[in-house]
């Protein structure tokens, strides 16, 4: 009788346990937060995702902290940016976490930056020379909507590979996605056709690929090479050159100095925009559609502002 009640106890525990299993939600791992928001909108309650660089704080440089190791340790999947986005912080911290899984070759590793991104300004040759941050092209490419499309895209035939039984699911999230971007995408486009053609400078190389699907046209940065701080030499050419163009908006992002913005803003007249380049780097931005809903409102306002 002991025997059989000692089985019965085994069977159970056994059957608790696959079902524990079958049911566990994946545990994904991004980069940045927008990534993790597609990820989070394709996998709904199949999966726990965790993102490693804060909204606010720039993505080209994250510390490193232990307690990443962790996460990265118990990952079913790693989405990253590529292009170099990460290297100053990623691998070391992949490297530790010794996870199999998630490492390049694996199904769970997925970079964010596959074909079908058409990437920009990709050298003649790949340099780091002087510091550039950008030596593969530029890494920012989230910040097009219809590239945002095809991440998620990626993402889903990745989360199918690894998760069979739920892949309708995932596919049926994916449509919708799309379909709320697609249709949000002619509302965004209509507000800033009023503004196609307008000359503006960015700090950083951040807003390539918002610029060009949002036909507005950027005539220099701050920076002399990603990366590399604005230089006296530098802005002596370009504070000349934003009044001869009649440059009308200076883009920085949130985690920025203000000091050298204000001080070519005073003398050019062109008006500051700051702005959040990942979801919830705002409260009011939540998700990867309100992102743009947020950007498109704010840079409308300031041209309106300047008109």
């Amino acid at each position: 009788m002991k025997i059989k009640y000692q089985i019965v106890c085994l069977c159970f525990l056994f059957a608790v346990s696959w079902a524990s299993t079958v049911h566990a939600k994946l545990h994904i791992v991004a980069t940045t937060s927008d990534l993790g928001d597609l990820a989070k909108e394709i996998g709904k309650d199949k999966v726990e995702v965790t993102t490693i660089a804060k909204p606010t704080e720039d993505p080209h440089f994250v510390d490193a902290k232990p307690g990443f190791i962790m996460k990265l340790n118990k990952a079913d999947i790693l989405i990253e940016g590529g292009l170099q986005l990460e290297i100053a912080w990623l691998p070391s911290l992949v490297l530790s976490a010794r996870n199999q899984k998630i490492l390049p070759g694996n199904p769970g590793y997925v970079v964010a930056s596959s074909p079908g991104i058409q990437i920009l300004e990709v050298p003649s040759a790949v340099t780091r020379a002087a510091g550039d941050l950008h030596p593969y092209g530029n890494p920012h490419f989230m910040l097009d909507p219809l590239n945002g499309k095809i991440v998620a895209s990626h993402i889903c035939d990745q989360l199918c590979q690894i998760d069979e039984t739920n892949c309708n699911d995932y596919r049926d999230n994916l449509k919708n996605f799309i379909q709320r971007l697609d249709q949000k995408l002619p509302e965004w486009q209509k507000m800033m056709e009023p503004f196609r053609g307008t000359k503006i400078v960015a700090y950083h190389k951040t807003f390539p690929y918002f610029a060009k699907r949002f036909n507005l046209n950027i005539v220099g940065e701050l920076e002399p090479k990603p990366g590399i701080p604005p230089s006296p030499s530098h802005l002596n050419t370009l504070i000349p050159m934003m009044k001869n163009e009649g440059v009308k908006l200076i883009l920085i992002e949130q985690f920025r100095e203000r000091k050298i913005p204000e001080f070519v803003s005073e003398r050019t007249g062109a008006k500051i925009v700051i702005l959040p380049i990942m979801v919830g780097g705002q409260k009011e931005v939540q998700d990867y559609i309100a992102l743009f809903d947020y950007t498109i409102n704010q840079i409308v306002t300031a041209l309106k502002t300047k008109s």
